[in-house]
């Protein structure tokens, strides 16, 4: 059970505090009402992935190792496009590991940030550069972005870097 909040990012503050990052380059098969099915690599290594299609901080999630040269071939030849391509920071802060998207692409311009937690009513500490929460909103699913990518939302929300 995956159990994540996710924010907008209000602020480039977030920056001094990264303690690494991946490149990741994402693409989802024909999916259902229920999951989505999603294949992902990132350096040298590659994923597929189901999600519970659950709107919400807590849906249940499946994660398998794939060879990585199935996994390029399957992102080329068989994902909707277009791809979701997209940095991922890592920043410590108040014990917690917040995971920082900055979107490539079709989607260049939307950061957020993720945090992953124990129960869906944990406390943690929010940290400045952090704006209004968007787990509930279907729209910053990265699955979402692949059918209604950030470049064509109308009035899209502030993200800064």
């Amino acid at each position: 059970m995956e159990i994540e909040r996710k924010f907008l990012v209000v602020s480039d503050a977030w920056r001094a505090q990264a303690a690494g990052s991946k490149r990741y380059r994402q693409g989802y098969l024909g999916g259902v009402e229920t999951s989505s099915v999603r294949v992902r690599v990132s350096d040298h290594d590659a994923y597929l992935n189901i999600k519970g299609a659950t709107l919400g901080v807590s849906r249940l999630e499946y994660e398998y190792p794939i060879p990585l040269a199935e996994a390029h071939e399957i992102l080329d030849c068989l994902c909707r496009k277009p791809l979701i391509e997209k940095t991922r920071y890592f920043v410590d802060h108040a014990g917690h590991r917040w995971e920082v998207d900055v979107f490539e692409g079709d989607n260049a311009g939307l950061i957020v940030a993720e945090i992953e937690l124990e129960s869906p009513d944990a406390a943690f500490a929010r940290p400045d550069w952090v704006g209004d929460e968007v787990s509930d909103d279907i729209r910053y699913y990265n699955v979402s972005l692949v059918e209604h990518p950030f470049k064509a939302w109308a009035n899209p929300p502030l993200s800064r870097s």
